[in-house]
């Protein structure tokens, strides 16, 4: 009876069009007015948050960026033009604030990692310590991982570091004494990914040896980067990958995950292999050989670019300012250190290069994805503007290493200076919006004791003290 009633009524309002064509004529009306709620409802939740037009409305806006290569520089536009705190997502809000970052990141913090962190899943099936979303699974993997990243467990740390040091030395030897052209950037890249693989299980990948792309790693990583950073905005990827029918698009045993397959499994099994490394350190705090897997993956994938990006940055603008060159060179010069490297013992004591490996992190951050973090169920409320729970909030790198009333009027330039002649709470407020370089609070990034103590305090002086002058009127 209610069947029929029904066809009565749309014979009454479609006249002789066919019921069937009725029917399907309302599933349209009644999809397109349900997605116009939808999208309304989703737009007004975030309403007090301005940002591009299209960004409220879809994340097509957000994947064109991160998909695009220069994402940190278009996040940086979007602060300046809309405040601080920017709207980029229907559910995504971007912050240039270091004071709010503080809030969100902090020990004690009801904020939690955001589905952006599924897309760090390097292998698309298993998390690792950088994609753990759950808070007792990341904070036991932390525990287990903390020794062999602070170097304690690591045998010969310093000498192995030094020893790659002088390889990469002797490599830009060759090309000095041969007056061939070098890509620097390239081979700080081969640089660290010799050292993290040293410091990680024992040996050297030998890049520097083969002056090569060894595995086609370079050429790998960034072909497929961004398509791996489209998966921080579209998380339900990482799913699709990691299914059945994707298995055979995934790196095979010659590939990165192979790499890191076949290095953990020696460390596994009745002729396991034990050593004195940051792996033998994880398996000996108790990693199982999967969760090694995925760390000796994150290690190699992340790890090294990071320090090679600080690296190259850093570099480029000294070796382009004259002024920057002649103090740092000098002040190496008067340690009249004997070795060939200057250890960090020596290092952290030098003044001006402390301020120039500061500005080089604060110029060029080598880490500048969102990082977003989802807001608590009951929401928050920043300076006086409510953010509703579940928005997620990310992090504007250069943003905040740019903002004027933090790093001056001169923010945009590379000027070490700034950090010797900051003083007090000034000097505090300058070392407080660094340290978000590498996190903070609960998530604070556990090799960063290394990466400048270990790795750019001796790689920088010995580059600076022996390979670059200038020449002519500089």
């Amino acid at each position: 009876m209610a069947a029929a009633s029904l066809l009565h009524r749309l014979r009454d309002v479609f006249g002789d069009v066919r019921p069937s064509i009725a029917i399907a004529g309302l599933l349209v009306v009644f999809v397109t007015l349900w997605s116009a709620l939808s999208t309304w409802r989703q737009y007004n939740r975030l309403r007090e948050f301005k940002g591009p037009r299209l960004a409220a409305l879809s994340k097509w806006w957000l994947i064109k960026k991160v998909g695009g290569g220069r994402a940190y520089l278009d996040f940086w536009e979007v602060t300046k033009q809309y405040g601080s705190i920017a709207r980029v997502g229907p559910n995504d809000l971007l912050t240039d604030d270091p004071e709010l970052m503080r809030h969100i990141l902090n020990v004690r913090t009801e904020y939690r990692r955001s589905d952006w962190y599924d897309g760090m899943r390097f292998d698309p099936g298993n998390n690792n310590i950088l994609s753990w979303r759950d808070e007792d699974e990341h904070f036991k993997l932390r525990s287990k991982m903390s020794a062999g990243y602070g170097g304690r467990e690591v045998e010969n740390l310093e000498p192995k570091i030094d020893k790659n040091i002088l390889s990469f030395m002797h490599l830009l030897g060759q090309y000095a004494d041969e007056k061939k052209p070098v890509d620097l950037g390239r081979r700080a890249q081969f640089f660290t990914l010799d050292v993290i693989s040293d410091l990680a299980f024992g040996e050297p990948f030998g890049f520097l040896e083969t002056d090569s792309d060894v595995y086609k790693y370079i050429q790998i990583t960034e072909e497929t980067l961004p398509a791996v950073m489209v998966t921080t905005v579209i998380p339900w990827l990482v799913k699709v990958l990691s299914s059945p029918l994707f298995k055979s698009l995934l790196p095979s045993e010659k590939d990165r995950l192979g790499i890191a397959k076949q290095v953990t499994a020696e460390r596994f099994g009745p002729d396991k292999k034990v050593q004195k490394d940051m792996l033998g350190s994880f398996v000996a705090h108790g990693l199982t050989q999967k969760e090694a897997e995925s760390e000796i993956l994150l290690q190699i994938v992340a790890g090294s670019d990071t320090t090679a990006t600080a690296i190259r940055s850093t570099m480029l603008h000294i070796i382009t300012n004259p002024l920057v060159y002649s103090k740092l060179r000098a002040e190496i010069a008067d340690t009249k250190f004997p070795e060939p490297i200057i250890p960090d013992s020596i290092g952290r004591d030098l003044p001006y290069l402390q301020a120039v490996i500061k500005e080089g992190l604060r110029i060029f951050p080598p880490v500048a994805g969102l990082m977003s973090k989802q807001v608590p169920p009951q929401g928050d409320t920043w300076k006086g503007k409510f953010i509703p729970g579940g928005t997620k909030i990310g992090y504007c790198a250069w943003g905040i290493f740019r903002r004027e009333d933090i790093w001056g009027s001169d923010a945009g330039e590379f000027r070490p200076e700034r950090w010797l002649e900051s003083k007090g709470e000034k000097l505090r407020e300058m070392e407080n919006a660094l340290e978000l370089i590498f996190s903070y609070g609960r998530w604070q990034c556990l090799g960063r004791p290394w990466l400048v103590a270990g790795m750019l305090n001796p790689s920088l002086s010995r580059l600076t003290s022996e390979y670059f002058s200038f020449q002519g009127n500089g």
